[in-house]
């Protein structure tokens, strides 16, 4: 059986959510693992699934309404011990300084542009592997 990494993805609207699936497919890259989503649309869902522990990335919508991914970002690095590597959805690449301030590991403009999310989701999946070896 081959192994699998778990994605959490956190966004209010669902055709966020379905961007970020279909951007990775079945995995974002050949050398990283088949990836299984975990869906999650408030704020609640997304500490409770990081609590069961698991994760091994985190995809948040800095876009959500009414907590964005990036505040959620700068709330789990500070709050979830061995907090797994965050990529934020920005709506304007101007943004980029708040997924800096969000501690957030990579960060990619909306709508989700297929070949720049993988590379940044594969990029992630690589660098907790190497950390968990």
């Amino acid at each position: 059986m081959q192994p699998t990494a778990t994605v959490l993805v956190y966004s209010d609207d669902s055709n966020t959510r379905e961007q970020v699936r279909l951007a990775t497919g079945r995995r974002p890259a050949t050398d990283v693992p088949q990836v299984e989503f975990i869906e999650c649309a408030t704020p609640a869902a997304v500490i409770k699934e990081l609590d069961r522990g698991g994760v091994d990335v985190c995809v948040l919508d800095g876009e959500a309404v009414p907590a964005g991914g990036m505040g959620i970002a700068r709330q789990i690095k500070d709050e979830i011990f061995n907090c797994p590597p965050v990529l934020v959805l920005m709506g304007r690449p101007q943004d980029a300084w708040l997924a800096t301030w969000s501690r957030a590991d990579a960060a990619v403009t909306l709508p989700v542009d297929p070949v720049e999310f993988a590379s940044a989701l594969a990029g992630l999946l690589r660098r907790g592997s190497a950390l968990s070896a």
